[in-house]
């Protein structure tokens, strides 16, 4: 059914509510997963345009993907890739998607109303839009 899981991850607490069940759904499936970091910080949006060297941000993103693709490979024995995306999370999010031919992607959500949608923007609402596979969103823990 699922061949290649795209998991969006925010580097928030929020990624240990979902990991454990996209890693579940990609054992049982035999899928590969493709953990996905969209750095958006000013450095990361202009990064191309102005030529800038990478910062301390994009560097902790490269390292938080690393480690936990490393130990969820030790602990599941999954194929495991990971990328980090620059600009905006949505058209990001969608773009990797696509270009590396994920048939899911998976969010774990914040559990923003009204009022956090709007000050933080939202994502999910973005992706689930436009995106051309099926999404799953991992609700926050009560």
């Amino acid at each position: 059914m699922y061949r290649k899981i795209l998991v969006a991850l925010d580097t928030t607490a929020s990624d240990q509510e979902l990991l454990p069940h996209i890693t579940r759904l990609a054992l049982l499936v035999k899928a590969e997963l493709l953990l996905l970091h969209v750095a958006d910080g000013w450095v990361a949006r202009n990064f191309n345009q102005l030529n800038l060297a990478e910062s301390e941000e994009m560097k902790a993103d490269w390292s938080y993907l690393e480690e936990t693709a490393a130990r969820l490979r030790a602990e599941s024995g999954l194929v495991i890739e990971t990328r980090l995306a620059l600009g905006g999370p949505p058209g990001q999010i969608l773009h990797v998607a696509e270009t590396e031919a994920c048939d899911l992607i998976a969010f774990a959500s914040h559990g923003h109303r009204l009022v956090g949608d709007i000050i933080h923007g939202s994502t999910i609402e973005t992706v689930r839009h436009k995106a051309r596979v099926p999404i799953l969103v991992v609700p926050p823990k009560p």
